[in-house]
């Protein structure tokens, strides 16, 4: 039995001050939760006292990016042992925000994918298709691109152990547009598949596929029934405590 994974991605919101109040909020709204792993992913600047907040808690820590490279001259990045001498859990890989607005590519995901791993530290990548390439029918073959080339050189053991993917359907993030339950399952279904075929039937059904297009409250429950999804990768309804606690009392009711 997959272990459900609900990860609050604050994108670029919330002062540190606030982000501060928004993790102790979130501390004390899951205090009992037993079920489900809880993620909570704050800008760089409010990474470090929010890990202050949530230590000792059953709250875990993501960053939402970082570079390939250990230090040099990136500047606005940050560097893996940065994160991790905070507490980083996980780290936030291949977000479409990150490949619409930053050039990210397969290679620079594959690149922070086995960086992060060699730390450590493990990771949610980040797949999913635009409008237009769902519409066009290649929406398979985005997917596989991504995929194989996000783990290539990835072992078994660390994919089996600590990797997370997150399918986000592009056009379903901030839109108000949210795939139905059938079609977010067909699409993790078909995900599973190609992870199958890289590491085996073993590997492919431990591993933990979160939904990214707009998981809320009021849909939550019917996403999170579907067989092959195993969580939410939460934006908006991330940045409130008790939004965020409806999506997962809804993994917990499961």
């Amino acid at each position: 039995m997959r272990q459900y994974i609900i990860a609050g991605n604050w994108k670029m919101n919330k002062t540190v001050s606030e982000s501060v109040q928004l993790a102790s909020d979130i501390v004390a709204a899951v205090k009992d939760v037993k079920k489900t792993e809880v993620v909570i992913a704050p800008t760089y600047l409010a990474a470090a006292k929010v890990a202050d907040v949530i230590k000792g808690s059953n709250v875990k820590l993501a960053i939402q990016d970082i570079h390939w490279k250990d230090q040099g001259a990136f500047t606005g990045k940050v560097s893996v042992d940065m994160v991790k001498e905070i507490g980083a859990d996980y780290i936030i890989i291949g977000h479409s925000e990150q490949r619409q607005y930053f050039h990210e590519t397969d290679e620079t995901v594959n690149l922070k994918v086995k960086k992060t791993l060699a730390a450590g530290i493990k990771v949610i990548i980040c797949i999913g298709e635009t409008l237009e390439q769902r519409e066009t029918g290649v929406l398979k073959e985005v997917l596989g691109l991504q995929i194989k080339g996000a783990l290539a050189g990835v072992s078994a053991e660390d994919a089996d152990k600590n990797v997370v993917l997150a399918y986000e359907p592009v056009w379903a993030i901030g839109t108000g547009k949210t795939a139905t339950d059938e079609q977010a399952e067909e699409v993790h279904a078909y995900i599973r598949s190609l992870i199958k075929e890289i590491y085996g039937e073993k590997i492919a059904e431990d591993m933990r596929i979160q939904y990214g297009g707009s998981m809320k409250g009021a849909n939550a429950a019917g996403l999170l029934a579907q067989k092959d999804i195993d969580g939410g990768l939460i934006g908006g309804a991330g940045l409130k405590a008790d939004t965020f606690k409806a999506i997962i009392d809804a993994a917990e009711a499961k």
